[in-house]
Order: structure tokens, then C-alpha cells, then sequence
């Protein structure tokens, strides 16, 4: 994502005082680890920048259309995103940090009094994107066999595959060994009969 640079001027010269400030970003994607996921309709944002007298608190929300890939069909997986802004813009580093305070994400307003907001805006589209993209939650995924999309076809391999599965779950039971035992057979010649 491009910088977005705001200045730190007079509409937020003193603690207390606030602008506000919506846009639209043209943004064409945006990558998370191994997944690459496009943006139709780029990012809208509605921000707050609030003087906190120690620095400037920007919170809001972003709001995007998001295609990407389903991770078990492999077919395009579109979510909505409503994200939370969150940013910290410190006047000056500060000298220690509190316990509490060592886990506060925080920049530094820079030296000609701009904050950029992009990287609040990119940190609250991440944190909303899913780990797993799926097109539906019950998504069938990909035949292992064949490849077929099993949403769109039953190949047939499914239930081999289960049927396989459930004969070798027999055969590895611990009582198999019993399953060729003749227990009710004919009575060995000579045995006495069963008393009536």
C-alpha cells in the first residue's frame, strides 16, 4: 500500500482535539503469507485522528470486498471485511516502557510532523482476513484421486476411499486375528452330545 501522509497541523495542535477524515484507496491486492487476495472495489476507510497529548490515536473502521482463493477447491473465495483501525503515533520515543505497555504497537510522528496512516490500515485488513479462505464453510474440497471439484461432482472415489479406510481399520484391530475363528461349528466325533 501506498504512504498515506496526514499532517500533524492545527486541527490536532492541542490533547483533546480531533479530525476527521474518510477515503477510498484504489488498492489493487494485498498478500498474507502464501495467500494473495485481490481487492474489486479497493478500501474504504472512516478514521478519527484524536490528540492524546502524548501522540495521535487514529481508530475507525476500513471496509473491503476481498476475492481470493478457496484453500480446498482452489476456486475464487470472496469476504467482506470490516476492520477496526487501531494506530498510535508517539510525539517522542518513550524512555521506558511499563510492562503493560510493552505489548502498545506504536510509530513515531515523524520529524515534519506527519503520521502515515497506511500501515494502520494494512495491520486492520490482516487481522480480518481469515487463516483458511474458504469459498463456503462446507466446502468439499478436491477429489485426492482425481481432481474433480466435489461441490460440482461426486467422482466416486469419496466412498472407495471410506471403504478402503474402514477395511483397513479391520484388518489392523487387535481382534482380527479372531474374525476367521469358527466358533459354532460341527462337534468334533465322539463328543457327547448336549444334555437335554
Amino acid at each position: 500500500m501506498d504512504p498515506i501522509i496526514l499532517p500533524i497541523d492545527e486541527r490536532l495542535a492541542a490533547a483533546g482535539d480531533t479530525w476527521s477524515l474518510a477515503g477510498h484507496l484504489d488498492e489493487p491486492g494485498y498478500a498474507v503469507g502464501d495467500h494473495e487476495f485481490s481487492l474489486p472495489s479497493g478500501i474504504d476507510y472512516d478514521v478519527v485522528l484524536t490528540n492524546s497529548g502524548e501522540g495521535i490515536l487514529a481508530t475507525g473502521i476500513l471496509r473491503a470486498h476481498v476475492v481470493g482463493t478457496c484453500d480446498r477447491c482452489l476456486e475464487d473465495a470472496e469476504f467482506d471485511v470490516d476492520a477496526e483501525v487501531d494506530g498510535y503515533y508517539l510525539f517522542e520515543e518513550p524512555e521506558q516502557l511499563s510492562d503493560d505497555e510493552d505489548e502498545v504497537d506504536f510509530e513515531l510522528v515523524s520529524a515534519d510532523r506527519t503520521i502515515d496512516l497506511s500501515g494502520a490500515l494494512v495491520s486492520a485488513l490482516v487481522m480480518e482476513t481469515p487463516f483458511v479462505v474458504l469459498c463456503r464453510e462446507d466446502c468439499a474440497g478436491l477429489c485426492p484421486v482425481c481432481g474433480a471439484n466435489l461441490n460440482e461432482e461426486d467422482c466416486g472415489h469419496a466412498a472407495q476411499i471410506e471403504a478402503q479406510r474402514e477395511a483397513d481399520r479391520i484388518a489392523s484391530s487387535p481382534f482380527a486375528a479372531l474374525a476367521g475363528l469358527d466358533l459354532g461349528g460341527e462337534r468334533p466325533s465322539g463328543a457327547a452330545p448336549d444334555a437335554e
